[in-house]
């Protein structure tokens, strides 16, 4: 009774993982990109832009509505800065970490709440930017970027003594350690958004109705921790090549 299910539930795993695997290419000024990644990532730019834009046009003193929104918003990310950078430098670091909190929240919840695959192309599927690795993995060297940009501003050539501290033993163990930061920031914002997709779509396929109902709201709330988790990490990082090694 149960065999038919199970290997419904496993051909349903197995056809998805080969829909992930699937892309629908562009070709622009002779590279090769992703197009579905592509439109998915400007329609969440533009709901982002769209969304500053409506809630920032009448300011007023007393907020209201979409203004008080957007400032609780902007001092959430504050406060992420500020725990994880320190009170000094954490302002000028509040844009960059705001964008990839917002970037990263609302690409989970559009892959969580947007029925994409209703829309059909050549190959692939539509679905969140961050379920796809070279998504995450930008916004991963992104970080990088950054943590190595603050430690060089604010120190100079002098950062990168950090790699022989405490002793000259470990360099190679500190040289890894930055090769591991962007691989872990991009693995696990990517499995948990494609493990997430990947459980909804397979019950959704097996019960269209009710069960799947309450998975789409823990999906909801795991979309956005793992933002939390990436703006919180991301600032740590940053904060940790302003200070020195740890």
């Amino acid at each position: 009774m149960y065999i038919p299910n199970f290997l419904s539930l496993m051909y349903s795993m197995i056809y998805y993982f080969l829909e992930v695997g699937q892309h629908f290419y562009w070709s622009i000024s002779g590279f090769q990109v992703h197009g579905q990644v592509l439109m998915n990532s400007w329609i969440v730019i533009f709901l982002i832009v769209l969304l500053g834009v409506l809630t920032t046009r009448e300011l007023k003193l007393i907020p209201e509505n979409g203004q008080s929104f957007i400032e609780f918003v902007t001092e959430f990310v504050r406060d992420i800065a500020k725990a994880q950078i320190g009170e000094k430098e954490y302002l000028s670091w509040v844009p960059y970490l705001g964008t990839m909190f917002l970037f990263i929240f609302v690409s989970n919840w559009s892959g969580a709440l947007v029925p994409w695959k209703i829309i059909e192309l050549p190959n692939g599927e539509l679905g969140a930017p961050t379920n796809d690795i070279n998504t995450t993995a930008g916004l991963a060297i992104l970080t990088s970027i950054s943590y190595f940009y603050a430690g060089l501003s604010k120190k100079g050539l002098g950062y990168f003594a950090k790699y022989v501290q405490p002793i000259p033993f470990l360099l190679p163990i500190n040289v890894l350690e930055d090769f591991t930061k962007p691989l872990s920031l991009s693995f696990r914002l990517f499995g948990n958004i494609l493990a997430d997709e990947l459980v909804v779509a397979v019950l959704v396929s097996l019960v269209p109705l009710v069960v799947p109902i309450p998975l789409i709201f823990l999906g909801l709330f795991t979309s956005g921790i793992q933002a939390l988790i990436f703006a919180t990490l991301s600032g740590s990082y940053i904060g940790e090549a302003l200070e020195g090694h740890h």
